[in-house]
């Protein structure tokens, strides 16, 4: 028996051949050189996403994301009085713009996303007093 390495698909197979005597002379086979199988792509590499504010850190009632997606506008600075209904940040979600509006009448006490940035649903956007 000899043995013999094989690859198929770019995995690597150990074979082993049993030669047979035969009265008619056998083809030789010559082992060609591997090709090198290219390494798979690197996965897509999102935005680095900010550490979630601690509950301690917050003044006031936080504004948080209705839905996963990216900030794509923020609408208010820190210190703008707002009133029950007016938007805050803009989100984009699959090629929508989804509206962040906040809860009450107020004054903006702290933005704590910056545009661009992900959010999954739930995050802090921003702070209301």
């Amino acid at each position: 028996m000899e043995t013999y390495s094989v690859t198929v698909n770019g995995i690597t197979y150990e074979v082993q051949v049993e030669k047979k005597v035969s009265s008619t002379a056998a083809p030789q086979v010559t082992p060609q050189a591997q090709t090198p199988v290219a390494a798979p792509p690197p996965s897509p590499v999102s935005a680095p996403k900010a550490p979630p504010v601690a509950a301690a850190e917050l003044t006031g009632e936080a504004i948080t994301a209705g839905a996963a997606g990216k900030v794509w506008k923020i609408v208010v600075a820190e210190g703008a009085v707002v009133k029950a209904g007016d938007t805050v940040v803009i989100l984009e979600a699959m090629k929508m713009e989804i509206p962040v509006v906040s809860p009450k009448d107020g004054v903006i006490g702290q933005i704590v996303t910056a545009e661009g940035s992900p959010v999954e649903a739930g995050d802090v956007l921003a702070t209301i007093r």
